[in-house]
């Protein structure tokens, strides 16, 4: 440690810990982090400034070490629980060199300073999100209950956390709505928080806008907001408890490798139960991507589904979500399969196997652990708020 008057520094090395190992990929999948950092002892003797280097040592060694290069971690000097979403910041300070990302902070004041690849969307968050649903169901008055809204469980995770499911509307067609199958996708929940109060009118006084009406007479819509939520406790970036890639557990493509199952992936088996009983006409799986700086949608192409009809839906859909979020483009996302056999092996992804077990629209929704090259915001980045 050097110090002068006024000031002290010192460096703090960390390293990521793995994911349960996934028999399915043969890999122990890690990048995902969310730590507080406490300060004490400023003020002290003089002591105004603690400058603090923080260096992940095994940052080569993550599941995409390619994503490094022009993402910057976030922070807040604010409280987790309550969360001021506004308060989280990027640290433009952070390098990815030699295999270590590292960022530098100043800490000016004593307390708790949050670290985080992306802002954590907590359980205790995940479940008043449940409870302020559920409240508008049960407060007289409110508009969402005239659209039959429902909160249920479909099942249990391997820990035993209930996997929540809300469903809203009196219409005829059916919409599927998951997010954060990868639990470290946090701002997929943000996502799914931010549809849910409008459907539900939390934060309007029960009220719904005209557009959610229409909606809601023409459909009825199951919403999880989180696919996995053993995995969000645990901090994992794309695992369960039990090491299962949800998002590769959609269907058996694999003669060794039955899915989905109780004892594996009893998330994936109890809403794809769920959506066999009720049908699906529109799904869309909400994710982060790691390494692209954008804001995109992927669907079913080259799959048995990807005809003329569903070609359509898809850009009328993509097109009109741009008109309604500047963040969107089509330019730039995942390139599409080379061919129709290459598409075959992945019919355990979600949105592949709902789009052909169904004959319907499905996409699967991409937002960025980085600023949004669209709209960039430096300071505070694509953000919660």
């Amino acid at each position: 440690i050097g110090a002068n008057i006024a000031s002290l520094y010192t460096e703090i090395h960390c390293n990521f810990i793995p994911d349960v190992f996934t028999e399915l990929e043969k890999i122990a999948h890690m990048q995902y982090f969310s730590f507080r950092s406490f300060i004490s002892g400023l003020h002290e003797d003089g002591v105004k400034l603690l400058t603090v280097k923080y260096i992940v040592e095994n940052a080569h060694a993550v599941s995409y070490p390619e994503a490094w290069p022009g993402t910057t971690i976030c922070y807040t000097n604010g409280s987790l629980e309550p969360c001021d979403d506004d308060a989280w910041r990027r640290n433009l300070t952070t390098k990815y060199v030699d295999g270590k990302l590292s960022w530098t902070h100043a800490h000016t004041n004593n307390g708790s300073t949050f670290f985080s690849y992306w802002p954590p969307y907590t359980y205790n968050r995940h479940l008043k999100l449940i409870a302020d649903c559920s409240e508008q169901i049960s407060t007289r008055g409110s508009a969402c209950c005239e659209y039959n809204p429902t909160i249920e469980s479909l099942g249990k995770t391997r820990q035993g956390r209930e996997m929540e499911c809300i469903s809203i509307g009196t219409g005829k067609l059916v919409a599927w709505i998951q997010h954060r199958q990868h639990p470290g996708e946090t701002m997929a929940e943000f996502f799914a928080e931010g549809f849910l109060h409008r459907l539900f009118g939390v934060g309007a006084d029960g009220e719904l806008d005209e557009a959610t009406k229409r909606i809601l007479k023409k459909y009825r819509l199951y919403v999880v907001p989180c696919m996995c939520p053993d995995g969000a406790v645990l901090g994992h970036l794309r695992t369960n408890s039990v090491g299962a890639n949800l998002n590769r557990e959609w269907a058996t493509v694999h003669d060794d490798y039955e899915a989905p199952t109780l004892e594996r992936s009893p998330e994936v088996y109890a809403v794809l139960a769920k959506m066999d009983d009720t049908g699906c006409d529109f799904f869309l799986d909400v994710h982060g991507d790691e390494e692209l700086p954008y804001v995109f949608f992927s669907g079913a192409e080259k799959t048995p589904v990807w005809g003329d009809r569903i070609k359509h839906l898809h850009g009328y859909f993509i097109a009109s979500f741009q008109r309604a979020n500047s963040d969107v483009q089509k330019q730039i996302g995942y390139p599409p399969p080379d061919s129709e056999e290459d598409a075959l092996k992945y019919m355990n992804v979600a949105t592949n196997q709902v789009s052909c077990r169904f004959n319907c629209l499905g996409l699967t929704l991409e937002m960025p652990y980085k600023d949004c090259a669209t709209n960039p915001d430096p300071d505070k980045g694509f953000n919660p708020n």
